[in-house]
């Protein structure tokens, strides 16, 4: 039985919220609102944990960050353990990333027999949190509201300059994998930067939302007194106290977001017509690593389980799924086992090395019970924090805070927290007793602790004298590109086109 292609569309802090059934319809969005017609859409799916580093490690390992030991955007992602393109290449796939991965840590392939850029972030300790210093704020680093406040137009951006360059050599390896030189089935990841911060976009995608009836937050700015104590900690690190946020500074933010998303949507347009143009047929899965919260609360990127920084969109297109919409909760900690599922892997291969469960079933009308798992142990919190979200109920726990419980279907912009309303006493207790069967909040800190201790060490140590650090370098072997002297013009002329002449 041939193997299908699979190729996976992922985008950075795209909040979910904005797809509750593919893109909403205001969004400019032409073709991700086609794939979406064709896929199964999850609308309630949700990172392992709101950060890049952590929630991609989760998202490719099928693990929680307490198993991966990658908490945060400094921690290494260790090379033993497996990821999707460790199981479809060891089933005999080609697998290949071109974009962002955010490894940290000498390995920097993970599984991918070929990577075609570099990462967009460092892949060293540089960015290591530490909890032996609360309320410390590495300003090199730290995301600050300079984001907000300077958001506009520009035609040129670092991250633009990234994505246009991921998108170019996806295409190029589109067109060579049509070339039919390798009989293998391929997997190829293509994980674009946008429509992360910061807030800038090309005039062509600015101009689109010129008239948009949604840029300013559903929930306005509560005052910092009366968030509750993990978002407190998000705006200290944040530095708020610098900036003078103005409405106007929201409005061009959510603008300059909403356009990336459009720009974002022409460059998945460019992927999908050159795959169509090749005669390849392949699943395709698009998903985010986490969300953007875009002022709601007056809170913005992520950090926290608030939906607009946990939920993300998440959509299959595959023979093997219906499409429409699943509103049951469901982790991106799921891709790992369902790509496995739908590639014909032996599910017995993946099920050891995953916390996630195969979509497949679900997608095909068979129930699903199992809570969703979140984890959070990065910049911005003192301790971890963990959340289950369990049918309508979602429920937040941390040592050093009051707990959370929300009503997702009576209250979606989590406005009321229920913890303390006698009511509700016996969903808390319920949903208490399986977070604590789950996570040990106690020996979870002290493994953070000691992580972030370790990195501490090695990365002053490898800072002094010569400094090698692990960011990845592509290859390109420039003798055998295009022509040269060792090949037959002829050949290559007729290898290298398709469809082939006669």
């Amino acid at each position: 039985m041939t193997k299908p292609n699979i190729l996976i569309l992922m985008v950075d802090q795209l909040n979910g919220t904005l797809f509750p059934d593919g893109p909403a319809d205001w969004l400019h969005a032409p073709n991700l609102k086609k794939l979406a017609a064709r896929s199964t859409r999850f609308a309630n799916a949700y990172t392992a944990s709101p950060l890049c580093a952590p929630g991609r490690a989760s998202f490719m390992s099928g693990q929680l960050p307490s198993r991966t030991g990658v908490y945060d955007n400094a921690a290494e992602f260790r090379s033993d353990i497996p990821t999707y393109a460790h199981h479809l290449r060891r089933a005999g796939y080609y697998t290949c990333l071109s974009g962002k991965m955010h490894f940290v840590g000498p390995d920097q392939l993970h599984g991918f027999e070929d990577r075609l850029t570099t990462d967009i972030y460092p892949a060293d300790f540089g960015w290591t949190p530490d909890y032996r210093k609360p309320g410390e704020r590495i300003d090199w680093w730290y995301h600050n509201m300079g984001s907000v406040t300077g958001a506009g137009i520009a035609e040129i951006s670092n991250q633009m300059e990234y994505d246009d360059e991921v998108a170019y050599h996806a295409k190029a390896k589109l067109y060579d994998l049509a070339r039919g030189k390798d009989d293998r089935p391929w997997s190829m990841t293509v994980s674009f930067t946008h429509p992360h911060d910061p807030y800038v976009a090309r005039k062509k995608y600015w101009d689109l939302y010129e008239d948009c009836n949604h840029l300013l937050p559903k929930v306005a700015d509560l005052g910092y007194e009366n968030q509750d104590p993990h978002s407190k900690r998000i705006f200290d690190a944040n530095d708020w106290r610098s900036f003078d946020i103005t409405e106007d500074d929201i409005r061009k933010s959510r603008r300059a977001y909403f356009a990336n998303i459009s720009y974002l949507d022409d460059k998945i347009g460019e992927i999908l017509e050159v795959l169509e143009a090749t005669r390849q047929e392949a699943i395709i899965l698009f998903v985010s690593d986490h969300g953007d919260m875009l002022g709601e609360r007056g809170l913005w990127f992520k950090m926290n389980f608030y939906e607009g920084s946990a939920r993300v969109p998440l959509m299959i297109s595959a023979p093997d799924l219906p499409a429409g919409l699943i509103e049951t909760p469901v982790s991106t900690i799921d891709v790992t086992p369902t790509l496995g599922s739908l590639a014909g892997v032996d599910m017995a291969e993946i099920e050891p090395w995953t916390d996630g469960e195969d979509l497949v079933p679900l997608a095909q009308g068979i129930e699903r019970t199992a809570p969703v798992a979140m984890e959070y142990a990065a910049e911005a919190s003192y301790a971890p924090l963990v959340s289950l979200r369990y049918g309508k109920w979602k429920y937040n726990r941390c040592a050093l805070d009051p707990d959370q419980l929300f009503d997702l279907e009576a209250d979606p912009l989590e406005r009321t927290n229920l913890a303390d309303h006698t009511e509700h006493v016996g969903t808390l207790q319920t949903l208490k007793a399986k977070s604590e069967a789950r996570w040990d909040l106690d020996r979870f800190d002290a493994d953070v602790r000691a992580s972030q201790a370790r990195r501490w060490v090695v990365y002053e140590a490898l800072r002094q004298g010569g400094y090698y650090p692990w960011d990845y370098q592509p290859l390109q072997k420039a003798s055998e590109r295009y022509m040269r002297n060792h090949m037959d013009l002829n050949i290559v002329e007729d290898s290298q086109r398709f469809p082939r002449g006669e």
